[in-house]
């Protein structure tokens, strides 16, 4: 029997986004005021985030949460 978490559609795509913008952590939390040790943890697996901080993350991002799909950019975003 498993003992982990779920994962969600939305947090693996804003863990991809993180990843792959290439962005180090240290400027990522400058620009969008959530700690450096808080995007580490996250990507890592260790911790999961609160929903106001994945709310700016994806903002950033430009990340929008579409009913029943999970998580994609919005049209005319790449």
């Amino acid at each position: 029997m498993s003992t982990s978490k779920p994962k969600s559609p939305f947090t693996d795509v804003l863990k991809r986004a993180v990843v792959e913008s290439g962005i180090s952590y240290k400027s990522l939390s400058r620009q969008t005021g959530v700690a450096r040790a808080s995007i580490q943890r996250f990507i890592d697996g260790r911790q999961s985030i609160r929903l106001d901080v994945a709310d700016r993350l994806a903002v950033f991002f430009g990340l929008a949460v579409v009913s029943g799909t999970g998580a994609e950019r919005p049209k005319g975003q790449t």
